[in-house]
């Protein structure tokens, strides 16, 4: 049954990465120095807030820092084709009479998940001021591609006795529910703002959201909140110079 489980882990991923790579695959023949001049390239740190309403079984609304990188290609004068890449930590343990994963405080963690969520978003961009000041719009799809890793410092007998509290059988049943049911599966849609913070740089400001579909067609029943995902952070993006700039409005 474990190696099945594996398999099953395995092929989602290739799935995602093949349904990414289809996507992006028609951008690759483009002209190199046409590409670069209309990439955008920003440095993101946020914070989530992963919704739940567990009560007193778990960290009932977990707050996670992260941090994060985006690329977008501007092949419209106010659109983008944006991709971007949230990297987080954060301790879990599967309840058994719940019968689904947790977020949890560190005492009581069997395993530690590493969450890269990536999303491929269509972005519009509207100018307010000629200094680079603008206002930014977004949906596209996202996953959220897990690590689920044995939780390290696990050195109490309760750890590995075999039985439901067992870290090792919460881990392998941790990684089973976020593969399964294409539970990785969260479309996202924000807002941003972006200010002139040098010649150089803009400082911007981003509200997201992430929707937990996977909810319509799930078997297990959790609360209404739960994998409800909500970002606020910052963006900082170098400022392309003006030659290069005027020569892609030119080409719009």
């Amino acid at each position: 049954m474990r190696y099945n489980k594996c398999m099953f882990s395995g092929s989602t991923r290739l799935r995602i990465s093949a349904i990414f790579f289809i996507f992006l695959f028609p951008f690759a023949s483009l002209n190199a120095d046409s590409f670069m001049d209309n990439l955008h390239l920003a440095g993101l740190a946020n914070i989530f807030v992963f919704a739940a309403d567990n009560g007193v079984d778990s960290d009932p609304m977990p707050i996670i820092p992260s941090l994060g990188v985006s690329a977008a290609w501007q092949f419209i004068k106010f659109l983008r084709l944006e991709l971007t890449e949230d990297i987080y930590i954060q301790n879990y343990e599967f309840n058994t009479e719940r019968g689904y994963p947790m977020a949890c405080n560190p005492e009581n963690r069997s395993a530690l998940v590493i969450g890269f969520l990536t999303g491929i978003q269509l972005t519009g961009v509207i100018p307010i001021k000629e200094n680079g000041m603008q206002i930014r719009a977004y949906a596209g799809p996202a996953a959220d591609i897990r690590i689920v890793l044995l939780a390290a410092g696990l050195n109490h007998p309760d750890d590995f006795q075999g039985d439901e509290r067992d870290a090792k059988k919460q881990t392998d049943a941790i990684s089973e529910y976020f593969w399964n049911e294409a539970r990785w599966f969260m479309p996202t849609a924000g807002l941003g703002m972006d200010f002139p913070l040098t010649e150089k740089i803009l400082l911007g400001f981003d509200l997201r959201a992430w929707f937990p579909v996977y909810r319509l067609w799930s078997s297990v029943e959790t609360p209404a909140i739960d994998g409800w995902r909500f970002g606020i952070g910052l963006r900082i993006t170098p400022r392309k110079k003006a030659g290069t700039a005027q020569q892609a409005a030119a080409q719009d």
